[in-house]
C-alpha cells in the first residue's frame, strides 16, 4: 500500500504541476504531503498561485479558479492513472471565455488516449464533440433524448498530384 500510494502521489503531484502550469500560465500549482515522514496517514495539500497573486489560501481564489483548480487536479489523476473514459458534469460552468478555452485544450488532449462524456451547457465545449445529447420537452410534456453525431470537416490536400502517387 505505501508503495503503491508513494509512487501514485509522486505521478500525481507531477502532473498537476504541468496541467496547473497549462491551465494558469505564469502561475504555480503543486501539491504538498501534511506529514511525508508517514505516508500512510498524511494529507495532500493543494497549493494554488495564479499568475499575479499571492494566494495563501484556497479559500481566497474566484470561483473560476478554484473551478479551474479543481479540473487541474482531476486532469493530473487522469493523466499519471489513465482510465478509457471520464464523465465530467458541468466542470467548466464558472469558467470565462479564456480559461475555458484553455480546458477544451486539455480535453482535447485527454481524448487521444480516452474517450470523455462532458455534461454542458457551454457552446464552445460542444462545439469539440464528436456527438451531441441532449434532452428536450415536446409540446404535450413528454421528454425525448436527442442525438446528433457531428462529422468533421475534411481538409482536402492542397496538393492532389502527391496524394495520388
Amino acid at each position: 500500500i505505501l508503495q503503491v500510494f508513494t509512487e501514485a502521489y509522486a505521478d500525481v503531484e507531477r502532473e498537476f504541476v504541468g496541467v496547473f502550469g497549462k491551465l494558469f500560465p505564469g502561475g504555480e500549482g503543486r501539491l504538498v504531503l501534511t506529514d511525508p515522514s508517514d505516508m500512510l496517514t498524511t494529507g495532500i495539500e493543494v497549493e494554488a498561485r495564479p499568475p499575479g497573486k499571492k494566494v495563501k489560501r484556497l479559500s481566497l481564489l474566484s470561483g473560476g479558479e478554484k473551478s479551474l483548480t479543481a479540473v487541474a487536479l482531476l486532469v493530473a489523476i487522469f493523466r499519471a492513472r489513465p482510465s478509457p473514459f471520464y464523465v465530467m458534469d458541468e466542470v467548466e460552468a464558472a469558467l470565462d471565455d479564456t480559461n475555458l478555452r484553455r480546458l477544451i485544450g486539455l480535453f482535447e488532449q485527454l481524448r487521444e488516449k480516452s474517450q470523455l462524456i462532458v455534461i454542458t451547457h457551454q457552446k464552445p465545449t460542444m462545439e469539440i464533440a464528436d456527438a451531441l445529447y441532449g434532452v428536450s420537452m415536446r409540446g404535450d410534456g413528454i421528454t425525448q433524448v436527442i442525438s446528433q453525431r457531428l462529422n468533421r470537416a475534411e481538409v482536402p490536400d492542397p496538393d492532389p498530384v502527391s496524394a495520388s502517387a
